[in-house]
Parts: C-alpha cells; structure tokens; sequence
C-alpha cells in the first residue's frame, strides 16, 4: 500500500533519509502534474476545462447553482416568530433601524440572544437596512453564504491536497446534506453560516502565511479569526483545527510522516501504488511540534477571553439555567457524538429541537456508543499515518464539537442539526477520502465512481428538498419536532403558540396540556395553558391552572398581569369578591395596572347599581353617584345625587357632592341643582 505522506509529503523517506527542499518541490511539481494529467484523461480533452484554474471555476460556479436551486424554496418562508427570529429580528428595533452608528455602538456591547457576536448583528442590520421585514431578503442573504461556504470549503482542499475531485464531493456534500437545513432556513441563524465563512478564510489564510510564515500573514489569519468569533463563538476551536491541518495535509510537523511499519511486505503495496494519487498540494516548510503549538498561542488567548465573554452572555440571558449533573452531561454527550454520526449517514427524523433525555438514556444505548466511539478513534489512530485523512477528519469532528456536546449545558436540547455545520466536514472527508481510496485500490472506472458518488447525493437531496419545506411556517416546523421526537415539552409549547397566534386555540389546547403532561413542575407551562383555556371559554379550568402557576414561582414579572386575568375569570363566574381580590393584588404588584383599575371599577359600580335596585337608600344612591362622577359621567351622576336627597334629605355628602357639581359645571350652589338666576 502506498504511503499516505506520499510523494508530496516533506516528513521522510521510504528508508527514514530526510528529504532535502529541492527534491520536495519536485516531489510536489510532480504530484500536480500526475493530478492534472489524470483529469485531463477524464474530461476527455474537453477545450473550457483544459487549465486546472478554468475547471475550478467551472466547479465552483456549478457548486453555487445547485446550491442555490436546492434552497430555493426558502425565499419564500417566513419569520420563524416563535423561536429567535423574534428576538434576532422582528422585535430588535436596534435591526430594524439599519447600519446606523447607534446600531454600530449597540452591537458591540450587546449580549441579546445570549452571545456576544457584534458581526452578526450588523449583517441583520445590514437585511434591515436592504430588506426590512420581508424575510425573503433574510433568507437570500443566508442562502448565499451558505453557497459561500460551499465554494470556500472545495477551494481550500482541492488547493491543500491537490485532489480536485474528492475535494468537489466533499463540498456537494457539504452543500446538499440535510443537517444543515437549519442553519440556512432559519434566518436567526445567520451566525452559523457567517461565522463559517470567516473560519474557512481563516484556513486559507493560514495556509498562504504555512508557504511563507511572517509577522504579517500571521496578523491576517487572527484578524480573520477574530471576525470570525464575532459571528458566533463556534469559531473558538479554530486553533485546534489548525494543528490538525499542520498534520495533514500541510503536514508541517517534523517527523510525523513516518508509515506505518504494517506495510513492509505487503504484496499490494506496488500495485497500489500505480492508482492512488499521492498527497499534498502546498509546498510549505516543516517546524517541531512545539514551535507550532507556540504558534497558535495568540490564538489561544483570544479563545480565552471569547470563551469569558460568552459565558457571561449565556448567563445573563438565563440559557445555563438548566442544571444537570456531569455525569448524566457526559453521557449524553457520548450519545450525541454518535448520534451525530448517525445522522450524517441517514438523516431521518430531523427536528428543530431535540429534548435532553437527562438520565433517561439506557446502559445499551450508552454502551453502543461508547464503543462505537472507541472503536472507531482506535482504527483512525492505528492509521494515522497511511491514511492521514481519517485522524484530521475525525478530530476535525470529535474537536469541533466540543463547545456544544453539553458538557457544559446551554439550553435545554440535547444535541442540534445547526451545531453539526462544521464539525461534519471532518465526517464527509474522512468518508470521501476513504471510499476513493477503495475505488483506486479497485481500479474503478470514471463512470463506476460517478455512480457511487450520485447515490448518496441524490439520497440527500431528497432528504433535504423534504427538510426545507418542514421550515415552510411555524406550525409546520413545531409538528415535525412533535411528531419524530418523544416527549418534547418545548415543542409541544411552540406548536401551540403557532396555533394561537392564528386563532386555532381548540387545537392548541392538547399540545398544552402534553406540556403540561411533560413537565408538570413547570409554571410557564401552565400559565400557557391557562390562558388558552381563557381564550376558550372554560374559566373554571383555567383559574386553576393559574392559581397552580402562582404556587409553582411563576415569574414575578407576570404576576401582576395574572392575578388581572383571574380577577376578569372570577367576573365571568360572577364571583365579584374574589374578583375584586384579584385586581387588588395586581395593583399592589403594578399599581399602574391601568386594567386591573378600571375592571376594579366596574365591579364596585356593577356592585353599587345591584344594591339601589335590592336595597335602595341615601347612602346606597350616594356610592353610585359617586362612581359615576369619578368615571365622567357627570349628568347621570346628578341625577342619582338628586334621588339620594329625595330618600335622605338631610344627607349631607350627597348635598355637598351635588353642590360641588353644579359649581363646577354652571356656578349654581343651590342643593337640589337649581340656578340661583332662575
């Protein structure tokens, strides 16, 4: 079998010599010559793809084009109202206003939506200032970048290993997988795919400074790195990434080249030889270990104060409140690693929102993917050096996940479609490189491997062109969550807002009481459904479901406009006491509860009118003038002031409320409401 260094490689030779720099680069010149004879050979002499230039700009235009066709459908979907795009975007007035230096200022102090990323809320600022609120701008803009990535992630491998056509399946993958539906069709995560295009140019940039280190290629791969986290903090493993790149395919490290000793002997290693095109694509010079973990340092540091920041953002927003402990964490960070896997190969029963299983997760669940995960990272280490490919892929994958696989937990889900953007890059390449490998070793035909390569690409187009229209409105998006996950408390209460929003409360109201079901602990979830119970006319269940809020800590901050509900729920049953009880205790928590007055006041006049009809005298008469004077209504009040007087004439405050009536309206002072010029 060949050696994977291959004859691009600048670590050793076949018997352990060093290679001096002159051979390297003739190593290297004839690798690409190799390269670009056998896709000549294949493109059949066709006059537009006859320079390595023109065949990648012909691939990467071709790349854009499907990319764009596929999430076509998008530009016509909606605001997801119910989930982020309200905070990103149609409630951010700061968005709303444009690029202006206010937003400018606002954005670089900003923790809205629990991260810092100053760079994504000027491209929403930017959408704002373009589009408005036509979400069909916002989803362009995403589709592009997206389409960007794409292009980026072809360039930079076909550029690294000279190997043009497992770099151009690797990145129609990348483009048509459908784990990556929700970070392009969903316009709140614009930082995804932004903060992605920074750290694929971040990579490029790093191999142009890897050719020629100096102070000043070095300045632009962390200026482009910092752009990059302040996109999204995803970015923060990019450090890593470059010490996986610096083994393969830069393959930078001295003395890491070395094959395995499993090859001595081996009858194929000729014949293999004739059929796989050997690595490297970048001529770049080789340092110890050491100097380049030194070199990636400044880096670190700014890892290290993202890192800080994005953690008090997380906070101060509430989205570390969910505690669990580390344990039942690292489990279900195993699982997701494997179920991400799983994914990447079938992606079946995709959902905006997957539920942590806490500690629900059984010992065979957890064994399989413990040892698949084992089992796996031993093969990819055992050759790590023939086929260098699968450890960057695979480190690629198990690294770039790790600010995300809950170990420390932000939100509630347990894993997401949009945290797999990155990571499976390594997943496809490892794949990709693998099974051309098989195809090389098997003296495959063009047209066999185009086959091979079209089944998994049709397959996930299809599963994607399926997955984008699930983001066709909210109610679409929250069914599906419902539908292939299991008890999924936060989806049950999205798909019921969904439902609400467009006056469908009867339907609404199972996926409450599902959450409810779900988690009956929690007071948000009955306070929704007692408000949907409200809106569909059965007081009685939902003043309990209310009052089982309030015993539960319902958030203070909706407390006053609650105990104003159950006064207006009490009314409706006719139970004025406890009623007025209700209002009383909204005003003493806002007293500038405007509503929680005037339903107050209706009840003391509801109550003074049955009381001059059941029981009518002075004083009775008396409270209901009053009432009416202190609502306006001036005439009426006189007149009940006058039949006051008549029963009880020596009622003084209703002679003195007469009297200061007429003075106020024509000067009169005479007691029953005569003018003294009459």
């Amino acid at each position: 079998m060949e050696r994977m260094r291959g004859k691009g490689s600048s670590a050793t030779q076949t018997h352990g010599q060093d290679v001096s720099g002159g051979k390297i680069r003739d190593q290297r010149r004839s690798t690409r010559e190799h390269v670009t004879a056998a896709n000549k050979n294949n493109l059949n002499g066709i006059a537009l793809l006859a320079s390595p230039r023109k065949r990648a700009l012909v691939v990467c235009f071709f790349l854009v084009i499907v990319t764009l066709v596929v999430y076509s459908p998008v530009f016509d979907h909606p605001f997801i109202f119910n989930y982020d795009d309200d905070c990103y975007v149609l409630n951010n007035s700061h968005v709303q206003a444009g690029l202006t230096w206010a937003t400018l200022t606002w954005a670089l102090k900003s923790t809205e939506c629990s991260n810092w990323h100053p760079l994504t809320w000027l491209s929403h600022a930017l959408d704002g200032e373009l589009y408005g609120l036509n979400p069909g701008g916002h989803h362009v803009t995403n589709v592009l970048l997206h389409a960007l990535n794409v292009v980026l992630l072809f360039l930079l491998l076909v550029r690294a290993t000279g190997l043009a056509g497992r770099s151009f399946l690797v990145a129609a993958l990348f483009a048509l997988h459908p784990l990556n539906v929700e970070s392009v069709a969903w316009v709140a995560e614009r930082k995804n795919v932004l903060s992605t295009s920074f750290f694929l140019l971040t990579l490029g940039v790093y191999g142009w400074y890897a050719m020629k280190p100096s102070i000043e290629r070095y300045v632009a791969v962390a200026a482009l790195f910092v752009f990059g986290l302040a996109a999204k903090p995803i970015a923060i493993t990019l450090p890593c990434v470059l010490v996986l790149l610096d083994f393969w395919p830069l393959q930078r490290i001295q003395g890491w080249g070395q094959s395995s000793p499993q090859l001595a002997g081996n009858k194929d290693h000729e014949t293999l030889q004739k059929h796989v095109i050997p690595w490297g694509g970048l001529p770049v010079p080789q340092a110890s270990f050491s100097r380049l973990i030194l070199e990636k340092l400044p880096l670190l540091v700014l890892c290290v104060f993202d890192g800080i920041v994005t953690i008090f953002a997380q906070r101060s927003y509430g989205s570390m409140h969910l505690v669990i402990p580390f344990a039942v964490r690292l489990e279900n960070a195993v699982y997701a690693y494997a179920m991400y896997v799983w994914k990447g190969f079938w992606p079946s029963g995709l959902a905006v929102f997957y539920p942590h299983p806490g500690s629900s997760l059984t010992l065979w669940q957890l064994g399989l993917a413990t040892l698949f995960l084992f089992a796996l990272s031993l093969l990819v280490w055992r050759d790590r050096f023939d086929r260098p490919y699968l450890v960057t892929g695979w480190l690629w994958f198990l690294g770039v996940l790790v600010p995300v696989i809950g170990i420390i937990q932000v939100g509630e889900q347990a894993m997401a479609d949009r945290y797999a953007y990155i990571p499976m890059m390594g997943i496809f390449l490892m794949v990709v490189f693998g099974v051309a490998e098989w195809a090389d070793r098997r003296q495959l035909s063009s047209p066999s491997r185009v086959k091979i390569a079209a089944v998994p690409l049709i397959i996930f187009l299809l599963f994607t062109r399926e997955q984008i229209g699930y983001w066709d409105s909210s109610i679409d998006l929250w069914s599906r969550a419902v539908h292939v996950t299991k008890d999924n408390f936060f989806a049950e209460e999205n798909l019921s807002s969904a439902l609400m929003m467009i006056d469908r409360s009867e339907e609404a109201l199972p996926h409450l009481q599902n959450a409810v079901r779900i988690r009956p602990t929690d007071s948000h979830g009955h306070l929704n459904l007692a408000a949907d119970l409200a809106l569909s006319s059965h007081p009685r269940e939902a003043i309990s479901e209310y009052e089982t809020a309030i015993s539960l800590g319902a958030d203070p901050k909706t407390l006053a406009g609650v105990y104003q509900t159950l006064g207006m729920l009490h009314g409706q049953l006719g139970d004025y006491s406890e009623a007025r009880s209700s209002y009383q205790q909204s005003l003493r928590i806002d007293s500038q509860q405007e509503g929680a007055k005037n339903a107050l006041n209706e009840i003391d006049l509801s109550e003074a009118m049955r009381n001059v009809t059941e029981s009518p005298s002075g004083q009775s008469y008396l409270r209901l003038g009053q009432l009416l004077e202190q609502r306006g209504r001036l005439s009426e009040a006189r007149g009940i002031y006058q039949q006051a007087l008549k029963l009880d004439p020596k009622l003084a405050a209703a002679q003195q409320a007469l009297r200061a009536l007429n003075v106020s309206e024509n000067g009169s002072t005479d007691p029953i409401g005569n003018s003294k010029d009459e």
